[in-house]
């Protein structure tokens, strides 16, 4: 069952309202962790960030309840006030990137926005201010941090992790008190944290880059996912499941650590493509490939999961599986027999006679192999 988080709303001024910041003060955040989601980085300039919001996070809608209704006084922006005497706004952006489209024709048309209405001088003229709270990162977090996690306005998972990395390598908040305070479970919060942070030390050991994936999106739940799956464990040389190490992943391991990233997300400057379709089940189907050299000397040589994993499980394993799904077909096709098979097709009935050739082979080629094994025992001892 998940935890109660406390819930902290906005403050608000004494007399009930919000202050007032025109709009030529105010920013749009390049680290705000719901870009991060889209590959922003921390230079990108204010038109990047408009284009990026308009293109991905919906501004639209947001942009036509301002056209027909204006701003609502009671949604403030959250703001911090920096050295050049602006405001970064740290809660609200699509608010902000709506508004500054709203007012500016121009820059409609540079961002391709214009299905948005025209709006009236004295609609543009009310939008000239907006209502703010002005606080700090530090001061917001947990408000902000219960509303985008798992609050009504949900960030993607990426963009909780950078959250919840910022608040407690910046703040030095536990992540356990985190994780309360957005009504998460503990485990989940760690999973996304150290995930997060073998994705920074592959990036600042220059053998992962997030802009050379070979897929358009970045699914970071392949690599926090895995945190909890032996062969990733094993293979990246974690200490344990519950260390909050910056760099978790131990130096003679960061090659490992290289390999299992083009492995989950390919690489586009060498055409190395992803060996993830789906999380499920061949996130499940790495795992168990890096859990043997056979295995891992397979992906390293370029074949296929499939091939690697079936080499990973050893030529026993292998030999009885197929006689299993042998038998299986075999049930299956004696099960309809009467509606599936019609008297004078002799392609089936020669099909079938091959498979009973097989079958006595297989049987013979067996029985001698345990008659030869007991005499060479015999031998032996």
């Amino acid at each position: 069952m998940k935890k109660t988080a406390e819930v902290h709303a906005p403050p608000v001024a004494p007399d009930g309202g919000y202050q007032k910041k025109k709009l030529g003060e105010l920013q749009l955040d390049a680290t705000n962790p719901r870009l991060a989601d889209l590959g922003i980085t921390s230079n990108a300039t204010q038109f990047d960030l408009i284009k990026a919001l308009w293109e991905e996070m919906a501004v639209e809608e947001v942009a036509m309840s301002i056209a027909y209704s204006g701003y609502f006084e009671h949604e403030p922006l959250f703001v911090e006030e920096i050295p050049n005497g602006k405001f970064i706004v740290i809660e609200g952006n699509r608010r902000l990137a709506a508004v500054l489209l709203l007012v500016d024709a121009d820059l409609r048309k540079r961002v391709k926005a214009t299905k948005l209405p025209a709006i009236t001088k004295e609609r543009a003229d009310s939008l000239q201010e907006l209502p703010v709270i002005v606080t700090t990162r530090e001061e917001s977090w947990r408000y902000l941090g219960f509303k985008h996690v798992n609050g009504p306005a949900t960030w993607g998972s990426y963009s909780k992790a950078q959250y919840i990395a910022h608040v407690h390598n910046e703040y030095g908040v536990p992540l356990a008190e985190i994780a309360l305070q957005i009504g998460d479970y503990n485990s989940t919060v760690l999973r996304m944290y150290r995930g997060l942070m073998i994705v920074e030390q592959a990036e600042e050991a220059k053998v992962f880059k997030r802009s050379d994936i070979a897929k358009n999106k970045f699914h970071f739940n392949y690599i926090y996912t895995g945190m909890d799956y032996p062969g990733i464990i094993n293979f990246l040389g974690l200490r344990s499941k519950g260390g909050t190490n910056q760099r978790p992943v131990p130096p003679n391991k960061v090659k490992n650590l290289g390999d299992l990233m083009v492995w989950l997300y390919g690489r586009d400057s060498s055409d190395t493509q992803s060996l993830i379709r789906s999380q499920n089940p061949d996130l499940k189907t790495l795992d168990t490939v890096l859990l043997t050299e056979a295995g891992v000397k397979a992906l390293r040589d370029g074949l296929p999961l499939s091939v690697a994993h079936d080499i990973s499980q050893g030529d026993e394993r292998i030999f009885r599986q197929a006689l299993q799904q042998a038998k299986q077909a075999l049930q299956k096709a004696h099960g309809t027999l009467t509606t599936g098979y019609a008297t004078g097709e002799d392609d089936i009935l020669k099909l079938a006679e091959d498979v009973d050739n097989l079958a006595h082979a297989l049987l013979e080629a067996m029985e001698a192999k345990k008659t030869k094994d007991r005499r060479d025992v015999r031998k032996k001892g």
